[in-house]
């Protein structure tokens, strides 16, 4: 699959449609964006999105299918944990470059969202719980904009989401990166990598390969390091990870990192 993350040059605003770079009609992709064309030449020939935003017949597959979830601000007088299954939302599942464009085009952005609201982006069939199976052994890496009049958070989070649905945050073959994250509180914007384990040894099992110790470790500092690129945060700052059961425990602003790049 072509890569479809910072490599992108993504502009500040949100990116059309026709800005998408597709692979040419009947043949392989060189590499190269392709130039629109005018008109199907024939009723055979296949619809890109070029043709037809609405009705195009092509599209470009993604490694993997993912779901965006909502977390809208719980009502005055009770907080997000009294009622989150009633405040997380499943919005859309898609699974093509074409379908990302297409949503993100026609949601709220995030510097538009109400106080304590969040968007989720994560792999289809895993639920943005701490307590989901796919979760409950992982953790996440998470960085905080606190001065948010000077935070350009709608390129951010694109960019973000670009490199995972791009499978850009890890190495091909590493399958850490769970999902990703962006809250919105009242002093602070925070965007979060989750993944599934917190670096440690896994033993090799039916499709798993397996890892030692400081294998395990590495894996999760280079996706800390290439969410912190995403980021373009200067060396001088830090992007933190901690385990979710510290997180739970503790509380997730006040948990220890355990990894910090």
């Amino acid at each position: 699959m072509a890569q479809v993350a910072t490599s992108l040059n993504i502009p500040d605003e949100q990116r059309p449609l026709d800005q998408i770079p597709i692979s040419p009609v009947g043949g392989e992709h060189d590499g190269t964006e392709s130039k629109p064309r005018e008109e199907p030449q024939s009723a055979q020939e296949q619809l890109t999105v070029f043709h037809s935003p609405e009705g195009f017949t092509v599209k470009h597959p993604l490694m993997n299918k993912w779901t965006l979830w909502f977390t809208k601000p719980a009502p005055p007088g009770k907080t997000g944990s009294d009622n989150w299954a009633d405040l997380l939302k499943n919005v859309v599942t898609f699974d093509s470059v074409e379908e990302f464009w297409g949503i993100y085009n026609n949601i709220t952005k995030t510097s538009d969202l109400a106080i304590k609201s969040d968007y989720h982006l994560f792999k289809d069939g895993v639920r943005p719980e701490w307590e989901d199976v796919q979760n409950k052994a992982g953790g996440k890496w998470a960085y905080q904009f606190k001065n948010k009049s000077n935070v350009p958070i709608d390129e951010l989070w694109l960019h973000v989401m670009l490199a995972a649905i791009g499978e850009t945050l890890e190495k091909e073959g590493d399958s850490e990166v769970m999902g990703v994250v962006v809250n919105v509180r009242r002093g602070l914007y925070r965007i979060g990598v989750w993944t599934r384990t917190t670096g440690g040894m896994i033993r090799p099992g039916p499709g798993v390969a397996g890892r030692t110790l400081e294998e395990g470790r590495e894996t999760l500092l280079e996706i800390g390091r290439r969410f912190k690129e995403v980021l373009r945060l200067p060396e001088r700052e830090a992007v933190e990870f901690a385990g979710h059961t510290e997180s739970a425990h503790i509380g997730s602003s006040r948990a220890k990192a355990k990894y910090t790049v």
